[in-house]
């Protein structure tokens, strides 16, 4: 399963390079993850305070994986951690609603084993991943304070004795992304695992987008984005570091991978003048993972990004035209100023409003971003330029869950089962427009063409070849 963050980094990097999921499971599998820095940081605490982990609890494998976090609680409790409090995020998104249940029981039997073994391991605090610490983009605080409040303070306004029981009772009233915060209390109505001095934090996603801002949180001495209360001296780490560029966290468990000289920085240093805009949720991809991982501008004189804001306090199907509309007149003022040798957009609604599930809305989101795709369509016609449309992953294009035979499947109710999550198919890619020279056309030798192949075939319709360790391209003129 891909994702979003991955597939900017395929497509602006022209290489594949071993990220996030990856990373974690050579460094789990070999131990390594035992011996480096981030671990011994940690593990400092375990004689005397409580190892918090942190994260999405499911097997998406798109932010986190359960089974990481089950060989990490195997091995921190191998290594010494007497007292271990897990702090789960349900997720309902990369992975059918309602599943939420299912890894809550695997993971309170896996703590009964331990326990079993002497370790006080429990689950002290949960929420849905939409309305519980994992907002990105600095779009929600209050997403980040309700989990501040559970997972810290051992404050919410939901108060459970295990958590089998708060997530089939919360889930009456709303689905597994957006379940309330709620705390587990021992019989004195007391939480079980607060974070207090002297603990230790592991925030257990791979992903970072949907970390950074917690991780702000939990590392900045001069915070002011809500009211943490009481800030106890901890020692945190990341399971990789989330932002390489802000150098946080600054400790984490898995070294991040190193990706450099991507087509960004080659086109800019070439001279070719780019602009780049999404909204909030897709502006990182198209600036910060497009460009390796890497804040900011190779070049300030040469480049140009703009962020429009997205909606904040709703659900994406409620306003399913999201910005689309903005963007395509972003992009479309972009090209027409001649200022620009590249413009490059992200256009989210198919994404965001399909992770919702809601068929009628993503109906409307795909609409709109047709509409956004026209603007910039024609204003590429204006100019005699070149257009590439494609896709880091898929979603809207299937929203319901079929059997092998691809049938759709039903509840018990007779109704559609909806897919909430990224979809296995490929992307199509189409390129055109009036600059085309006479003669392009897409190569026949490279049946496997990926996302990393795009770089490669940008850097050709900018009259560059690539350099020789990139993907190969996927064009090629025909010899009259």
């Amino acid at each position: 399963m891909g994702n979003s963050e991955v597939g900017h980094n395929a497509l602006g990097a022209g290489r594949i390079f071993a990220q996030g999921a990856k990373l974690v499971d050579l460094a789990l599998a070999s131990g390594k993850i035992y011996d480096g820095e981030g671990f011994k940081y940690i593990s400092e605490s375990f004689e005397k305070g409580t190892l918090h982990l942190i994260g999405l609890l499911s097997d998406g494998g798109v932010h986190s994986r359960l089974d990481q976090l089950q060989l990490l609680l195997k091995g921190a409790s191998e290594r010494g951690a007497k007292r271990i409090r897990v702090h789960v995020l349900t997720d309902g998104r990369d992975v059918l609603d309602g599943s939420s249940v299912g890894f809550v029981e695997t993971l309170e039997n896996d703590l009964a084993k331990l326990r079993e073994k002497g370790v006080d391991a429990r689950i002290a605090s949960g929420g849905g991943r939409m309305y519980v610490t994992m907002d990105r983009y600095e779009n929600d605080w209050d997403v980040v304070k309700r989990g501040w409040d559970a997972q810290v303070l051992g404050e919410a306004p939901h108060k459970f004795k295990n958590a089998v029981e708060a997530v089939k009772k919360l889930r009456e009233n709303a689905n597994d992304q957006y379940l309330p915060p709620f705390v587990i209390v021992d019989d004195n109505n007391k939480a079980l695992g607060p974070i207090v001095d002297g603990d230790a934090v592991v925030t257990i996603n791979f992903r970072a987008d949907r970390m950074v801002m917690l991780a702000k949180a939990l590392e900045y001495q001069d915070f002011n984005k809500f009211d943490r209360v009481r800030v106890p001296k901890i020692r945190y780490a990341g399971m990789l570091q989330y932002d390489g560029e802000l150098k946080l966290p600054s400790r984490y468990l898995v070294s991040p991978p190193e990706i450099d000289r991507t087509s960004g920085e080659y086109l800019v240093h070439n001279g070719v003048r780019t602009f780049a805009c999404s909204e909030t949720v897709k502006f990182g991809h198209v600036t910060f993972f497009w460009n390796g991982n890497r804040s900011g501008y190779f070049n300030p004189q040469m480049e140009e990004y703009v962020e429009i804001p997205s909606d904040v306090g709703i659900t994406f199907n409620v306003q399913p035209k999201m910005k689309a509309l903005e963007i395509g007149e972003k992009a479309r003022d972009a090209i027409l100023s001649g200022k620009f040798d590249q413009v490059r957009v992200n256009i989210p609604n198919g994404d965001m409003v399909g992770h919702t599930g809601d068929i009628e809305a993503t109906v409307v989101a795909c609409k709109a971003a047709d509409e956004a795709v026209k603007m910039i369509l024609d204003a590429i016609e204006q100019v005699g330029g070149i257009y590439i449309v494609t896709a880091d992953h898929g979603n809207a294009e299937d929203m319901v869950k079929r059997n092998k035979s691809g049938e759709p499947l039903l509840d018990k109710n007779g109704d559609l089962q909806i897919l909430t999550s990224h979809t296995c198919q490929p992307v199509p890619i189409a390129i055109g427009g009036p600059g085309l020279a006479p003669g392009v056309r897409f190569r026949s030798d490279v049946p496997n063409g990926g996302l990393a192949n795009v770089a490669a075939t940008v850097m050709n319709l900018h009259g560059f070849v690539a350099p020789n360790d990139y993907e190969t391209t996927l064009i090629e003129v025909a010899d009259n």
